[in-house]
């Protein structure tokens, strides 16, 4: 999400020569389809935003401008190893990437651009590219979430919209291949309490690219000023969550330090259920707190816990209010995107399997020894 923020800022300010945008995965790769860069330089080859790696962007962005001058172009890159080079462009991740370049400022960039900006705003788009090839050019489409057509590359026929709109992303290699994208807004993390720990948890929350609203009732906590990563710091009085749009889909964490006000907004945000709610603090305090809510809302105890994450997120072993808030956004963020949020770790079966199954069948074919599929 801070990608797509950092991709609109830089194409706003007019400071954009060629989007790269990954279309097809191939293997391994540190990054899936969608991920983006935009040279913002032909001359210092900078860029915004990352593909795969360092080694991988250099060469990609030195040579976007030739790619793309006779139009929109989609390259292949490995990353396998062979025997011309131990480890192409530094990476060595055992994979292709197919890659479009197409320049900025064409009517379906500046399209896309539109709608990676209003999805920022809390809109919903969906963007069908059709991915050049020899038969045709780049085509693309930007539908709203009514499925209002807000632009579309003339020729493009309602029947093939309607299409790729049922079917989705489509790879054939290049003839035919369609990348289908849908850009939601960036999560909203919403805050009550404007004490110095907050401070910590915006910006971590910004890090990510979400969108942070701000809630306190003290004029000398809820200032602008405090907050320049929040898109909203509120000052208010009143506890009722609904007036400020707290919705199911929202993070939200309860933290105003007072007894009273967590409990007020406690007893607000319950019947909302949102995805993701969290107050830190003891788990003494937090216990009574839920269960005077319950009380209040005449919910049992069992319907209350099973919407709150309490005392403090993932358990770190440190008590700061950054270890406080690293928990709390990891957990959140866990919670948000649907993962797990389990450590991830190599085994002896893991490395074997990614040995024989990436690196060695690509070896021997260029060794001519065997075909990759006929590798067991």
């Amino acid at each position: 999400m801070m990608e797509r923020r950092q991709i609109v800022a830089a194409a706003m300010l007019g400071d954009a020569d060629v989007l790269v945008t990954l279309v097809h995965v191939e293997g391994s790769s540190k990054r899936q389809a969608g991920g983006r860069l935009l040279t913002t330089s032909a001359i210092s080859h900078a860029y915004t935003g990352t593909i795969f790696g360092e080694e991988l962007e250099v060469e990609i962005v030195r040579t976007a401008a030739y790619r793309v001058s006779a139009g929109a172009a989609l390259e292949r890159h490995t990353t396998l190893c062979d025997e011309a080079a131990e480890m192409p462009y530094g990476v060595g991740c055992g994979g292709t990437v197919d890659l479009l370049y197409e320049a900025a400022k064409t009517p379906e960039f500046n399209a896309l651009m539109f709608a990676m900006r209003r999805s920022l705003d809390g809109e919903s788009y969906t963007v069908i590219t059709w991915l050049p090839s020899k038969e045709r050019g780049l085509a693309r489409a930007v539908l709203a979430a009514d499925g209002g057509v807000e632009f579309a590359t003339p020729g493009l026929s309602p029947v093939e919209i309607c299409d790729a709109l049922v079917n989705g992303s489509r790879w054939n290699g290049s003839a035919g291949s369609i990348h289908v994208e849908r850009f939601d807004p960036p999560q909203r993390l919403v805050i009550f309490g404007a004490g110095e720990d907050a401070k910590p948890l915006v910006h971590m929350a910004a890090l990510l690219g979400w969108n942070v609203l701000l809630i306190d009732h003290r004029p000398q906590m809820a200032q602008r000023e405090r907050f320049p990563e929040a898109q909203h710091v509120v000052l208010a009085t009143c506890h009722n969550a609904e007036a400020f749009g707290v919705v199911a889909a929202d993070a939200v964490v309860l933290m105003t330090h007072s007894y009273d006000q967590d409990r007020e907004w406690l007893t607000a945000l319950l019947p909302i259920a949102p995805r993701y709610l969290n107050m830190p603090g003891s788990k003494s305090r937090s216990s009574l707190l839920v269960s005077e809510a319950a009380a209040m809302l005449d919910l049992s105890l069992e319907a209350c816990c099973e919407r709150i994450f309490a005392p403090v997120g993932l358990e770190l072993s440190d008590d700061g209010p950054e270890t406080i808030a690293l928990a709390v956004i990891s957990e959140a963020h866990a919670r948000c995107t649907g993962t797990p949020g389990t450590s991830g770790r190599l085994s002896v079966l893991d490395i074997s399997a990614q040995i024989r199954e990436s690196v060695m069948p690509f070896y021997m074919q260029t060794q001519g020894v065997v075909a990759a599929g006929q590798i067991n």
